[in-house]
């Protein structure tokens, strides 16, 4: 194989790995304009058009996917052998990109960016969205590099580590009129509810619980984070199902009454989360300790403190 065709496979790993022109550059070391020629070559040498523009993002043709069958294990497995010790937290100024929830940024963020500043001054940590259904998609896209959240597409690409698994509690305002007593099915079952769902979808862990026994509740109102949950309860009749882990922040907590559900769910487990290719990676190994180390740190504190 020619030099010239072997870098060009080289740059087209990249971009097959970030599906960004923007990213492989970073990756690369290299300018967006170098990538883009780059890419004219390959539609020269290789006659097809090897990626089409959707939208603001590209697109692999049939074509270069088939082409990343052949030679994305090879070009991983040489890439890795070539770079597994080029990662120097103290020099190094990659970016890294974590699908979180806002609860997992309260959690961690503050610490983390407190060690990358004395260890790492020149990695960048971006926060981007968290959902169930997405997220997975998105790490075997290499959109992001790890995810905080449930393992419920586990398949050969992705690999996992348990953090911590947690109950759930009933909130509600103070002087709302369920609060201060047991309630019932009943009652549950005719209140007007909050959901935090992330992906928009008005169907939560209590709601499969739910269709199981033949039964459902009303969803009155959804958000996509947790920090507003506090606010509308306090300000409003709705009840919700939240995370125990939220029931021990006193801020959180402050005006709500915290209660038991009227039925028993199994804990919910939360991973961090990677795709195989990262596998050999330094520098998300080396992330990925420091995310694991903090979170179930943070959690242990969390569960260890006074209660509000």
């Amino acid at each position: 194989m020619k030099t010239q065709e072997l870098q060009l496979l080289y740059i087209f790993d990249a971009i097959m790995t970030e599906r960004s022109v923007t990213r492989a550059a970073e990756r690369l070391a290299m300018t967006q304009p170098a990538v883009s020629n780059a890419i004219s070559r390959m539609r020269h040498i290789w006659n097809d058009p090897v990626f089409v523009r959707k939208g603001r993002n590209i697109e692999p043709t049939s074509y270069a996917l088939s082409l990343w069958d052949q030679v994305g294990g090879p070009m991983f497995a040489l890439t890795n052998a070539v770079s597994a010790t080029q990662f120097d937290p103290g020099t190094s100024k990659r970016k890294f990109r974590l699908a979180v929830t806002d609860m997992i940024v309260e959690m961690v963020w503050r610490p983390l960016i407190k060690l990358l500043e004395e260890e790492a001054p020149g990695v960048d940590v971006h926060a981007v969205p968290y959902t169930p259904e997405g997220t997975h998609e998105n790490l075997r896209e290499a959109h992001v590099d790890l995810a905080v959240g449930m393992l419920n597409q586990h398949d050969h690409s992705l690999r996992s580590t348990w953090l911590f698994q947690g109950g759930y509690v009933l909130a509600m305002r103070e002087d709302h009129p369920l609060a201060g007593k047991k309630i019932t099915m009943e009652e549950f079952l005719e209140a007007r509810h909050l959901l935090v769902t992330m992906s928009g979808d008005a169907h939560g862990f209590v709601d499969s619980y739910l269709d199981q026994k033949g039964l459902s509740r009303r969803i009155a109102t959804t958000v996509n984070h947790f920090s507003i949950v506090p606010q509308v309860l306090r300000e409003t009749n709705l009840i919700a199902a939240v995370p125990e882990l939220i029931s021990q922040d006193c801020g959180f907590v402050n005006g709500l009454w915290m209660g038991e559900l009227p039925f028993e769910v199994d804990p919910t487990s939360l991973y961090l989360i990677w795709h195989a290719r990262h596998d050999r990676d330094p520098g998300v190994i080396w992330m990925k300790g420091h995310i694991e180390r903090l979170l179930q740190q943070r959690w242990h504190e969390i569960m260890a403190s006074p209660k509000c």
